[in-house]
């Protein structure tokens, strides 16, 4: 191999095997790829992770993925999500695959070494024979398309980015929840994970809803750790009377709410690729109706005893997370209003190849 390249998925994490893989990756130098299941096996700061790959994935990442010459995969299902168009995807490359499930291989991309195992027991078998590869030039390839490229929201005033950079600042010892949509391809774009801050999300499922009650058990499982879940106002309203739950058993997450007024995801599609035919996303009121927006989460909390915050601007995040996290007993809802406007970018063009992204909004504007 010369330029090889080690693809993480969840399979990983599943097994408790973020450490060793770590050790695999810094034995040989190989750089690594995560599906969005798999982000957070290796920290996000370790000089050897590239990125995620996929319908939204990074710049290099997808770029890494398109030119590399010896794929190892662990411990994913090569979903629709991470391939872009099949017939397109590593086709001049070696793949081997590993997963626990022999269904899972082969059974989207056709590969050419099947290892059934267990991820875990897999990577401490390879940690005994591993050496390193290559001779450091791909590497800084991949590093120069990183720095060149990196992924970052270009709208002014109050972000999904910098909403979530700011709890990567704040919440060290943490877990964070993502519900599914726009506010769950941010996090997985933007959220810095390591041993101490973890991430769960819904992959392939997409389940809206999940976010909230999964923050639930996250802390009741983790009494020691800040919970924070990052959801939208569409995947919110799906299991919101779980607030009752969490009143009455005192469990203390953060509900983050990225506002935008509609179903981003499905919005954004309509959008970019359906004409700009809106069709059933748009969750504002009518101007008849007397309401800025439904519902008023603020309101809605406080029903349930909910402290709840709107935040506006930037400057406003700060005391809004400092005010959360002095409540012990109880959830806090945290109201970010962001634009509907706000876009998860890059993105791959349906029936497009990975390398085939659009990168910025300017590309986008002028499809």
């Amino acid at each position: 191999a010369k330029r090889p390249l080690l693809l993480v998925g969840g399979g990983v994490k599943v097994a408790r095997a973020g450490a060793d893989m770590q050790a695999l990756a810094e034995k040989t130098g190989v750089p690594v790829v995560t599906t969005i299941m798999g982000k957070g096996a290796l920290p996000t700061s370790h000089p050897l992770y590239i990125g995620n790959i996929g319908i939204h994935g990074s710049y290099a990442a997808n770029s890494a993925m398109a030119n590399c010459d010896v794929l190892f995969s662990i411990g994913t299902r090569f979903n629709d999500r991470i391939t872009g168009k099949l017939s397109a995807f590593a086709k001049d490359t070696t793949i081997v695959h590993v997963d626990v499930d022999p269904a899972s291989i082969s059974k989207n991309i056709v590969v050419d070494i099947p290892i059934v195992a267990d991820a875990g027991q897999a990577i401490k078998g390879m940690l005994k024979k591993a050496r390193p590869v290559g001779d450091g030039a791909w590497l800084a390839k991949i590093r120069a398309w990183k720095d060149a490229y990196p992924i970052r929201m270009a709208y002014d005033g109050l972000t999904a980015q910098a909403i979530i950079e700011k709890i990567n600042g704040l919440f060290e010892n943490s877990v964070i929840v993502t519900d599914v949509g726009q506010n769950q391809l941010w996090s997985t774009q933007f959220l810095a994970l390591g041993p101490r801050r973890q991430m769960l999300t819904s992959g392939g499922l997409g389940t809206m809803g999940y976010g909230f009650p999964a923050a639930l058990g996250a802390k009741l499982g983790n009494p020691d750790k800040d919970v924070i879940v990052i959801t939208g106002d569409g995947g919110f309203q799906m299991n919101l009377q779980e607030l009752a739950t969490a009143v009455i058993e005192k469990i203390p997450v953060i509900i983050c709410i990225l506002n935008n007024g509609c179903l981003g995801n499905v919005r954004q599609w309509q959008e970019m690729f359906f004409g700009e035919r809106y069709s059933y996303t748009d969750l504002l009121p009518g101007p008849d109706c007397g309401m800025d927006y439904v519902p008023d989460f603020i309101k809605l909390a406080e029903s349930y005893g909910v402290p709840a915050l709107r935040v506006t601007r930037k400057e406003d995040l700060d005391p809004a997370f400092d005010k959360a996290r002095q409540v012990r007993d109880r959830p806090v809802l945290i109201e970010c209003m962001i634009d509907r406007e706000q876009n998860v970018l890059p993105i791959v063009p349906p029936g497009k190849a990975l390398n085939e992204m659009i990168l910025t909004q300017k590309e986008e504007d002028g499809r």
